[in-house]
């Protein structure tokens, strides 16, 4: 075991000495693997302090114990029950979560599951299952990996608890969300998520966190809850790497 271990870190060394670490929003070189250079650390707007009780979003105040909502989660209805975000989508929080989806910047999950477990924590039970929001299979296809199952199976490393990367299924190939207004994207995305036929069981009076990478609208975690429910789960709660926020 100690052999085993000397030599993964010797490897480590001489593998980072050929391919020195890059920071996971750019390309700038770092100290360490999974790390964010200067510049790009002070472009990642990390969500702490007040935040929506629903979605996660940084709210003016100080911490309360009273559950309080954003502008957004006062007017749309949300089925699930609470919400957290790591990061606000913009600057650097932006390059990753695009990085990671669009790019093969599949390094980023593991920093984004610690920032994910600290976001989150408040959301783990002990009957707790960690279900990504899916892709359809065509997407999968073309991507070769599911962004969401791999920070979900960050996050679950954290907090050690299970995590069923197919607990979910795209029943419907829909199209992209880009420039659609709120109401269009809750309509596209309309039954368009159910809960795998082998997993109906599992499900039954279990508590569920949703992961995914980035909430705009909410439209998709909304799908993915109404499924989660309709199939007789517990309770649902939501998490997300990055959350759209107005004048950000």
């Amino acid at each position: 075991m100690a052999r085993n271990k000397i030599a993964s870190t010797a490897f480590q060394t001489v593998f980072e000495t050929i391919f020195p670490p890059q920071c996971v929003a750019c390309n700038e070189m770092v100290a360490e693997s999974g790390g964010l250079c200067a510049d790009c650390w002070c472009e990642t707007h990390f969500i702490g302090g007040l935040v929506c009780d629903k979605c996660g979003s940084p709210l003016i105040g100080e911490e309360s114990d009273t559950p309080e909502l954003c502008d957004d989660c006062t007017t749309v209805a949300r089925p699930w029950g609470h919400g957290r975000a790591a990061l606000i989508y913009k600057g650097a929080g932006r390059r990753l979560v695009l990085g990671l989806k669009h790019a093969d910047r599949t390094e980023v999950a593991k920093p984004a599951g610690k920032w994910l477990a600290r976001s989150g924590a408040c959301l783990v039970t002990t009957s707790t299952i960690i279900s990504p929001i899916p892709l359809h299979r065509s997407r999968f296809f073309k991507r070769r990996y599911n962004q969401s199952a791999l920070l979900a199976t960050a996050f679950a490393k954290s907090h050690q608890v299970e995590v069923v990367p197919d607990l979910l299924t795209r029943t419907k190939k829909t199209r992209s969300l880009d420039g659609l207004t709120k109401n269009e994207r809750f309509e596209v995305l309309q039954s368009s998520i159910q809960v795998t036929d082998r997993f109906k069981t599992e499900i039954l009076n279990r508590d569920i966190l949703l992961v995914d990478d980035v909430m705009t609208s909410g439209a998709t975690f909304a799908a993915a809850t109404e499924a989660c429910l309709a199939a007789g789960a517990k309770s649902v709660c939501i998490l997300a790497l990055a959350r759209v926020v107005k004048d950000a």
